[in-house]
């Protein structure tokens, strides 16, 4: 009977809000629960957030969810754990909170940065980790806190990530899965293991960092005290799960090569599933560990995707609908009549890692309405989320056979039709809409037993909702359009340097 089968959970500890998620053994939802909580800027460039509100959330979150789906606890088979990447969290020997969490969109540590490519060299460094240090990612933190809170780094025994913290909240054990610990930037990536040589030479102490695991393995089991808070059984394991865009990933059956995932929101994120460590040799993409074990993953970002046309429309248009804006576009022929859009309106990330890039319209003359200026919003997006397709191909990472398209922005088919064209491959729609959350609840199946493997259980409860072919003759269009595009950004750099305002010195979401 249905209600005697496993349940599983899957967690996902945000920036606004921890998610439970409970599906059923055969891949159904069951019940969504999410208790939100705020971040703080107490500086200009800082994003920081108490850890206490990720476990608060948590324990609402579950007993929410429990009670919604009108389960026996003792059902749920097992937890999964995902959440934002990158955010440092300090505790001391007795697992206190010695500060709070400093987030992925914080912005102080460009020194720190700096100060690691000096001490370990760019290269050597991209070699090392897949990437660039960038001021978002978790080892410039530590220098940071290093520098500037002698008092705390003092006191520092261990080191986690946000969901880590949850982790060791439900079962009084330190660990990691790979993926996120990717986003540290102090892993070897080829060997999925943390880097001697980077740790030495930051001086971080070998046994700060928690033991590490791959996504469906078992990390813990839920204690008495963790159990009588959250309402689940003592004893529950709790599986490995993977930082949000690797169970984003998971959630949508991006779990081998040639399959992408794309998700189309504020921001836009290419993630390409690989068999290697493949590393972009300036380090443009991002390359960390998949929540799949023994994969990596390629990953572009883009600051404004469909944050560009929510701008877009506020701005002109603020009265009409989406649908409303957007009907008149699709009579546009491609390349709207010689008009461009560079959608860099809050900096950018991928592959151009400029906080001061900046937007434009470039071709205006009076012959162009609004609905030119809709459809050159649409193909700039396009345009630029097809940069990251171009470096994961020049990485040699194989054949794109299709993307699989998330967020608010593929809701549109006239913009699927626009993205399957400049991308030159097929776009599909899936039926799970859960995220990251349902990725990290299927690693929790897998490492119970219910599924023999991550891709065994993508096949068995993912399926193609919908698909969108490109059509060639718009493809040769772009095909001429997409080198133009590319020539925007060398050639107004200088004149976005220049244009430098007051509003730089804040941070931004990557």
């Amino acid at each position: 009977m249905r209600d005697t089968l496993p349940y599983f959970l899957g967690i996902d500890v945000s920036t606004t809000a921890t998610k439970a998620l409970l599906i059923d053994a055969s891949g159904q939802v069951a019940a969504v629960a999410a208790t939100e909580y705020p971040f703080e800027t107490p500086r200009p460039l800082w994003s920081e957030q108490h850890p206490r509100l990720w476990w608060d959330g948590a324990q609402q979150s579950i007993r929410a969810a429990l009670a919604q789906a009108g389960i026996d606890p003792a059902q749920v088979g097992g937890v999964g754990l995902t959440g934002q990447m990158h955010g440092l969290v300090l505790l001391d020997e007795a697992g206190e909170v010695l500060r709070p969490a400093i987030l992925w969109n914080d912005q102080r540590t460009q020194a720190q940065c700096d100060e690691i490519h000096r001490r370990i060299g760019r290269e050597r460094f991209i070699q090392i980790t897949g990437n660039v240090a960038l001021t978002g990612f978790t080892a410039p933190k530590i220098l940071w806190v290093k520098e500037n809170e002698p008092e705390v780094y003092a006191q520092a025994a261990h080191i986690l990530l946000p969901k880590d913290y949850v982790r060791y909240k439900l079962t009084g054990e330190f660990g990691m899965d790979k993926a996120d610990a990717a986003g540290t930037v102090l892993m070897d990536l080829k060997a999925r293991g943390w880097s001697e040589e980077v740790l030495t030479a930051l001086e971080i102490p070998r046994a700060w960092m928690p033991p590490l695991y791959e996504g469906p393995q078992i990390t813990g089991r839920l204690t008495p005290q963790a159990a009588a808070v959250t309402g689940l059984k003592p004893g529950t394991p709790v599986m490995a799960g993977g930082g949000d865009q690797a169970a984003q990933a998971v959630g949508v059956g991006a779990v081998t090569e040639g399959i992408v995932a794309l998700t189309l929101g504020t921001s836009g994120v290419v993630f390409a599933t690989a068999n290697g460590a493949f590393i972009e040799p300036e380090g443009r993409l991002h390359a960390f560990c998949h929540s799949v074990p023994g994969k990596w993953h390629l990953m572009g970002v883009m600051l404004s995707a469909a944050g560009s046309l929510r701008w877009y429309r506020d701005t002109f248009a603020p009265a009409v609908g989406f649908d409303e804006l957007l009907a008149p576009a699709s009579e546009i022929a491609p390349g709207a009549d010689g008009l461009l859009f560079l959608p860099y309106l809050t900096g950018e990330r991928t592959p151009h890692p400029d906080p001061l890039a900046r937007g434009a319209f470039v071709g205006l003359t009076v012959r162009h309405t609004l609905p030119h200026l809709t459809r050159a919003v649409l193909e700039g997006v396009a345009f630029g989320l097809r940069d990251s397709f171009e470096l994961m191909k020049s990485s040699g990472l194989g054949e794109i056979r299709q993307v699989r398209v998330s967020g608010g922005g593929a809701k549109s088919p006239f913009w699927r039709q626009i993205l399957a064209d400049v991308f030159g491959c097929e776009l599909v729609t899936v039926n799970t809409t859960e995220g990251a959350a349902y990725g990290a609840a299927l690693l929790a199946a897998v490492g119970a037993g219910t599924y023999e493997s991550v891709e065994a259980a993508c096949r068995s409860v993912i399926q193609v909702t919908g698909s969108t072919a490109p059509h060639a003759e718009q493809v040769g269009a772009y095909e001429a359009l997409y080198p133009l595009y590319r020539g925007l950004y060398p050639a107004l750099t200088p004149t976005f340097h220049a244009l430098r305002g007051e509003d730089d010195s804040h941070p931004r979401s990557p």
